[in-house]
């Protein structure tokens, strides 16, 4: 059973940290935050020194001020178990519970996450925690969701160490039914002399003195997932058992830069599920990864969804931490709603003054309320407030990319024909021209199911098991229309090449055969008939069946198929053997959706987003301009724009770097 939020429209705040300030401060941001709209915040997400001194020995009084102070100002408490951070007294105790780093040198406490998943003592003491915290608060009237650690594999989601190698040979045991034949012959152990003849022999892949086995790498990533996956788990279940009613959540991390975990693993774990998301400050369009982000969460979480962490001006973490222009806050924020967050929340709450993090942004700057960002987030209250009734509607896609964890990991693994290929890159690529051109997508894993789409995507798919290129294969026999790039269908499940010639999985379904790679080097580029040029990859493709839409020109594979198209059994799949250059390449998408019969949400500028979310009783269109310029989209004639109340009939205008949202009755 999925248990719901309780408060009411979409949620607004961030993490709160109290005990950072003086007692005398928390007055002014109980006013602050009214003043604010604030409705939740997150608590207690590092506060384990703090609640238990010393081990055993509980000190809830703080934590107990705080959720009534809350609860007397109508702001609800999304309560952290605080196992995200241990204190030092316990590492004191538990130096064995500290990680090691692949190269075997053990890490110090003295920031977050430092501690092995796999450590029995870590567990314990985690799930004391939790039970004491559930024990004391579970009926708490501020209390209305469980928020579990915080940032799960973040920092440590690897350990090396002997307790590490322990686990990972017991979940082997576990995938491989006690078999160790069956793992050797998973692994290919034939090659190099690798064979195991007893489980203790294995080890997580820590350096050795040439190339890894790539199926010892992919599953310690798989077990690292379900490792972590499993304390989260662990304390889910002790915050049931106190209170069986209030949902929980942990938040995922679904951004350019983290792939530890296997999130279609996790998503059906949470009650609800949540997102931190950041901007990449180098990104010229980072709007465009936070749509990505925003439509990949809401696919995990199978509908709404919430943001448990923006900021709302610069981050500390990168190189260079920029500020957000003018309305990027807003517009940020109103494109993951958008996107189905019915929950918008920013670490943090008030800006540190000291630690590792007292130049990330905040809801309430240093600067206090006489700032460009205070007036940003009161705005945005206000706004969120006018939106509590697109809450709960959901998404209309009708073109779905396939996304694959295992598919990133075993792609991104050495000894690849490139080194050059990334997989957030390759999908970006392919979505990129989808959200310009205002296409509604939803993620999906391969084997999911595909009857509510016309087109799916495969820009990277490199691992498939037969499954889910059966699947694949099975939505085009069906009459859907499939695109895939690429490198993909390449390997089996245990990274075992699939024989016979490339693409593997799919040669049949795309009508092709190829016998050799010839990936390009950094900066090469092919021409093709059709204009253009291609980028990191070709291949000598022989068509078996499908028609030639364009050809390389020049070099060793001039002539060459370099796109295809193959009609098989009621649909199209089509095949794209090299990268085109961003033109040609939408070009190709706006051609293939084209005879897919798939249309944009919304004609509009170019760079004004529109999304659209689809209540039980009218739809809502988000129109998101990131122009300087304003514009104008035709609306519905009975349409009202949400966010100032104001009728719009037939048409809305949305001024330069702002945002509308207008309800159309249905």
């Amino acid at each position: 059973m999925k248990r719901e939020l309780s408060v009411p429209g979409i949620a607004y705040g961030g993490d709160y940290n109290p005990e950072q300030w003086p007692e005398e401060v928390w007055a002014e941001d109980m006013r602050l935050m009214r003043e604010a709209g604030v409705t939740m915040v997150s608590v207690g997400i590092f506060s384990w020194a703090l609640l238990e001194p010393s081990e055993g020995a509980y000190d809830f009084s703080l934590l107990d001020r705080v959720l009534d102070l809350l609860h007397t100002h109508g702001i609800a408490a999304d309560l952290a178990t605080p196992t995200a951070a241990p204190p030092a007294w316990f590492f004191h105790a538990h130096p064995e519970a500290l990680p090691v780093d692949k190269d075997g040198r053990t890490l110090s406490y003295g920031s977050r996450q430092t501690f092995c998943p796999s450590s029995p003592a870590y567990r314990e003491a985690a799930l004391r925690m939790a039970r004491a915290l559930a024990g004391r608060y579970a009926d708490h009237p501020a209390l209305v969701m469980w928020h579990v650690h915080n940032e799960y594999g973040c920092h440590n989601a690897e350990c090396y160490c002997d307790e590490s190698a322990a686990a990972f040979r017991r979940w082997l045991r576990e995938r491989y039914a006690d078999d160790l034949t069956a793992l050797n012959d998973a692994w290919g152990t034939r090659f190099w002399s690798q064979w195991y003849y007893d489980w203790d022999e294995i080890l997580p892949p820590r350096p050795t003195g040439a190339v890894p086995n790539p199926t010892h790498q992919l599953d310690w990533r798989r077990f690292c997932s379900d490792e972590l996956l499993s304390l989260y788990e662990a304390e889910r279940r002790v915050l049931l058992d106190a209170a069986p009613s209030i949902p929980a959540t942990t938040n995922f991390m679904v951004m350019y830069n983290f792939d530890a975990l296997d999130y279609w693993r996790w998503a059906p774990k949470l009650d609800i599920v949540s997102n931190d998301h950041y901007l990449q400050s180098a990104d010229p369009e980072s709007e465009i990864d936070v749509a990505l982000s925003g439509d990949l969460v809401r696919s995990l979480a199978g509908g709404p969804w919430l943001l448990m962490e923006h900021s709302t001006g610069a981050v500390n973490w990168q190189p260079v931490n920029r500020a957000k222009r003018p309305g990027e806050l807003r517009r940020n924020a109103l494109a993951h709603v958008a996107r189905g967050a019915d929950g918008i929340a920013y670490f943090q709450w008030r800006a540190a003054k000291a630690g590792a993090e007292q130049w990330h942004s905040a809801m309430l700057p240093h600067a206090g309320t006489d700032s460009r960002i205070w007036r940003d987030v009161v705005r945005l209250g206000a706004d969120l407030r006018a939106l509590a009734e697109v809450r709960g509607s959901v998404g209309t896609a009708e073109v779905a990319i396939v996304w694959d964890w295992n598919a990133r990991w075993a792609m991104e693994l050495p000894s690849q024909p490139s080194a050059e290929l990334r997989f957030h890159d390759l999908v970006r690529t392919w979505y990129e021209p989808l959200w310009r051109a205002g296409v509604a997508v939803d993620f999906v894993r391969p084997d999911a199911d595909l009857s509510a789409y016309r087109l799916v995507l495969a820009p990277s798919l490199y691992l498939v098991d037969d499954t889910g290129a059966a699947n694949l294969t099975g939505f085009v026999e069906r009459g859907g229309t499939l695109a895939v790039g690429f490198h993909s269908g390449a390997v089996d499940e245990n990274c075992h090449v699939r024989l016979g010639g490339y693409p593997g999985a799919f040669r049949e379904v795309l009508g092709v055969r190829t016998d050799e790679l010839f990936p390009l080097l950094p900066g090469e580029s092919v021409g093709l008939s059709s204009g253009g040029r291609g980028t990191l990859w070709s291949e000598r493709v022989r068509p078996a069946g499908a028609e030639t839409v364009a050809s390389y020109t020049g070099g060793p594979l001039s002539g060459v198929p370099a796109v295809t198209r193959h009609a098989h059994g009621a649909g199209v799949a089509w095949y794209l053997a090299t990268l085109p250059d961003p033109e040609t390449l939408t070009g190709l998408l706006d051609r293939i959706r084209g005879e897919a019969g798939v249309k944009p949400v919304r004609s509009t500028p170019r760079g004004v987003e529109a999304v659209l979310r689809r209540g039980p009783h009218a739809d809502y269109l988000f129109l998101i301009n990131h122009t300087d310029r304003p514009a104008h989209v035709a609306v519905a004639s009975d349409a009202t724009e949400l966010l100032t109340g104001k009728p719009a009939p037939g048409a809305v205008s949305v001024p330069a770097g702002e945002t509308a949202v207008v309800r159309e009755p249905r």
